[in-house]
C-alpha cells in the first residue's frame, strides 16, 4: 500500500513538472530587454524559442515567428532540441509509468512486469528532467554572458519567466522519476528481506535425529544455528 501511494505522488509530480515544461516551451519570454534602443521602439522585448514579441508604446503586443529557424544561434537550436527530447521523453515515461502502477490493471497484470515498466517510466523522466535542465541552463548561461560582455554591440537581455519555470519544471520531474524509481527498489528490497528472514527461521528451527542406542530407538531434538 506505501509503495502505491509513492508512486501514485511521484507520477503525479513527475506530471506537474511536464506541464510546466511544456508551458515553458511554448512561452516568448526566455529572455526579456527593458531598455529601448534606437532600433526597437517598443517599451520592452522578448524573445523565446520560436518567436519573439514587443510591447508598443499603446499598449499593443505584437509578436512575429522566426523567418528562418535553421538561422538561429547554435544553442537556440540546441535548447529546442532538448526541450522537444524532454517533452517526447516525458510522454512516452507517462504511458510506460501507468502501465507499471500498482494501483492499475491496464495492460500487465504480472508484478514483476509491472515493476519494469514502473522503472523504465522512472529512468526517462530522469532523463527528461536532465535535458531539460540542460537547454535552461545553456539558455541562461548565454544570456548572462552576453549581458556581462562590455564588447557585445548588440541588445543585452535579462532572464526571462520562462526560465525559473523550466528550471522548477526540470526539478519537480527530476524528482517524480527519482521517487518513482525508489518505489520499486524498496519493493525489492522488502521482498528480499522477508525471504532472507524466512529462510533463517528455517534453518534456526529445531531438528530431529534418530539414532539406536543399547537396542533401543532414541529420538532427540538438537538445535543448529
Amino acid at each position: 500500500m506505501a509503495a502505491s501511494s509513492l508512486q501514485i505522488c511521484a507520477l503525479l509530480l513527475a506530471l506537474a513538472g511536464f506541464t510546466i515544461l511544456l508551458v515553458s516551451t511554448m512561452s516568448n519570454r526566455w529572455k526579456v530587454s527593458d531598455t529601448a534602443t534606437v532600433l526597437v521602439t517598443a517599451d520592452w522585448i522578448s524573445e523565446g524559442l520560436w518567436m519573439d514579441c514587443a510591447v508598443t508604446a499603446f499598449g499593443s503586443i505584437q509578436c512575429k515567428k522566426f523567418l528562418y529557424m535553421l538561422n538561429s544561434e547554435i544553442h537556440i537550436q540546441a535548447c529546442r532540441a532538448l526541450m522537444i527530447t524532454s517533452i517526447l521523453l516525458g510522454f512516452i515515461a507517462t504511458v510506460l509509468s501507468l502501465l507499471g502502477l500498482k494501483c492499475t490493471n491496464v495492460g500487465l497484470s504480472d508484478e514483476d512486469g509491472k515493476m519494469k515498466f514502473a522503472v523504465t517510466g522512472g529512468f526517462l523522466f530522469i532523463l527528461g528532467g536532465l535535458c531539460s535542465m540542460v537547454a535552461v541552463s545553456w539558455y541562461a548561461a548565454m544570456i548572462t554572458a552576453q549581458f556581462f560582455d562590455p564588447l557585445y554591440a548588440g541588445t543585452k537581455y535579462e532572464l526571462g519567466d520562462a526560465l525559473y519555470l523550466g528550471w522548477a519544471g526540470s526539478v519537480l520531474y527530476t524528482l517524480g522519476g527519482i521517487f518513482l524509481t525508489c518505489s520499486c527498489k524498496g519493493k525489492q528490497t522488502q521482498d528480499y528481506s522477508c525471504n532472507k528472514y524466512a529462510y533463517s527461521a528455517g534453518q534456526a528451527a529445531p531438528q530431529q535425529r534418530i539414532y539406536t542406542k543399547n537396542s533401543e530407538t532414541v529420538i532427540s531434538n538438537k538445535e543448529y544455528v
